[in-house]
């Protein structure tokens, strides 16, 4: 059996997740963070003592955050993501980041149970923007199937 991990990186306008043109933003965390954690498929995400991922750091940078989770599927991860009010702040995000390279966020297969680490996910992110889809690395236009 096979569940899908996903990373999503941005770069922050603000200097750090502290700065006033992020408070709408961050307010939302818990809200956001709560509606992923009771929708159909999910499983698992990274979180801090804070309950999010925002002290995460891999890109020793204080304007990039990330989030990492787990879901039983494409399809339960795809209507989280656009047919939540999660959509709200995808269409809102660049009242608070920058754009993000090639690709902000990567999707693979994963065994279960066998959650993701953070330099893992960096480097599934990283493969994607150097060398596009595939198996090892895809995003919701370029789905490639479980193993």
């Amino acid at each position: 059996m096979y569940q899908l991990a996903q990373i999503n990186v941005a770069r922050m306008k603000g200097v750090n997740i502290e700065d006033p043109v992020m408070n709408e933003f961050v307010s939302h965390f818990d809200s956001v963070n709560q509606l992923a954690e009771e929708s159909d498929g999910f499983i698992w995400r990274l979180k801090d003592e804070d309950n999010n991922a925002a002290s995460f750091n891999p890109f020793n940078d204080e304007q990039i955050i990330i989030n990492l989770s787990v879901w039983r599927n494409i399809e339960t991860l795809e209507y989280y993501t656009y047919k939540t009010f999660h959509v709200d702040f995808l269409k809102r995000r660049k009242e608070w980041f920058q754009k993000y390279g090639k690709a902000f966020y990567a999707l693979w297969w994963i065994k279960d149970s066998k959650y993701p680490d953070v330099t893992e996910a960096v480097k599934r992110l990283e493969y994607l923007q150097e060398n596009g889809p595939s198996s090892y690395a895809f995003n919701f236009q370029s789905v490639f199937q479980k193993p």
